[in-house]
This record gives structure tokens, C-alpha cells and sequence, in this order.
């Protein structure tokens, strides 16, 4: 890819506009001559489980559905479609793995795919379904602990969401990018004669 900028760091070139908001700072902006080609949100959660839960999902739900729709206003022009990616991990730790409570509500039922799951294989859950409705090019989700975690050790439950599928679809999309620029390249050379 043309002139590819890389921001993990620095606030301003990660921040980008939205719909619904005026703006909001990602965890990486992958830009090719001001075009935008690759988003990612990072997220982790350490305790307060049961509090944070429901947090973090209204936060992963609401910044797609503005990302997105920043794209189809053409706030990002000039764009392809960019890549959107959601990164998520969770303290592995006996309240985060254990079964919950079942949930009881009148008059309507909570969704049984949620009852009795510990907060990792809810998250597991609520990352598939934000790739599966299409909220999300691509989700990882891994646990890790305190101790293990030091040492580079962590746990994927789900080989969907696991880093290297992660990485392979982020890959192709870039790929696809830059096969799109130079098919573009060539056209606007035959265009000219």
C-alpha cells in the first residue's frame, strides 16, 4: 500500500470523527495516503465482572453502529470500505470462569444462551454475535491471568475468535487494499492514453 501510516500511539491521528458523536480515539488507525483501511478497538477487563459486563458490551455495540455510519454518510472519504476489528481480554480468574446465577425477569425471559455462562463464555458469545451480525469484520477473544500472563500465556476458547484468524482477516483486507490501488494505478494509466 501507498504511504501506509500505522498509529498506536499518538491521540490526534487516531481520533476520527463519527455520526452520532464528533469523535472518538481508537487503539489503531491504519491509514494508506489519507484513506482509511483498517480500524481496531482494544479492550480488557480486570474484575468487577458482573459490573462492567454490560459496559463494555453497550460500548463495543455503540461504536460500530457509529463507525458504520460515519462510513455511509462518507465521513471518511475518500474510502473503500475499511476493516473494522474488536480485540478483547479478560482476566481468566475463578469469578470470570465460573457459572453465573440464572436470571430471572417478568414478564419476558433473558436469552437462555446467557443463563448460567460464566462471564467468559459470555463475552466469547457477545464477540461472535458482534462478527456474525456484522458489527465487526473481526473479533479476538482470549483470557489471560495474572501470573501466566507475565510470561506471554493465554487461553482462546474459541478458534473463531482466536488472534490468528484475527490476523489473517485483518492481512486480507490490506491485501485486497492494495491489490485494489494498483488495479486502480493501471486503469488510470489506460484512461490517460
Amino acid at each position: 500500500m501507498p504511504n501506509v501510516e500505522i498509529h498506536v500511539t499518538e491521540k490526534k491521528p487516531r481520533t476520527l470523527p463519527g455520526f452520532y458523536r464528533p469523535c472518538k480515539e481508537w487503539d489503531l488507525v491504519v491509514l494508506s495516503s489519507d484513506t482509511l483501511v483498517a480500524v481496531v478497538e482494544v479492550k480488557s477487563q480486570v474484575g468487577s465482572f458482573g459490573n462492567n459486563f454490560n459496559n463494555r458490551v453497550e460500548e463495543a455495540l455503540g461504536n460500530a453502529t457509529d463507525f458504520w455510519a460515519a462510513y455511509r454518510e462518507g465521513i471518511f472519504n475518500p474510502s473503500q470500505k475499511p476493516w473494522l476489528g474488536y480485540l478483547f481480554m479478560l482476566e481468566e480468574r475463578e469469578a470470570s470462569i465460573r457459572p453465573t446465577k440464572l436470571i430471572t425477569l417478568k414478564p419476558y425471559n433473558v436469552d437462555d444462551a446467557f443463563q448460567k455462562r460464566s462471564y467468559a463464555k459470555r463475552y466469547e458469545l457477545v464477540c461472535e454475535r458482534l462478527v456474525r451480525d456484522r458489527l465487526y469484520d473481526a473479533a479476538c477473544f482470549f483470557t489471560s491471568n495474572a501470573q501466566t500472563g507475565k510470561r506471554g500465556e493465554y487461553n482462546e476458547p474459541s478458534q473463531e475468535l482466536s488472534i490468528k484468524n484475527f490476523a489473517i482477516s485483518l492481512h486480507a483486507r490490506a491485501a485486497a487494499f492494495a491489490r485494489m490501488g494498483e488495479e486502480l494505478k493501471v486503469l488510470e494509466g489506460n484512461n490517460e492514453k
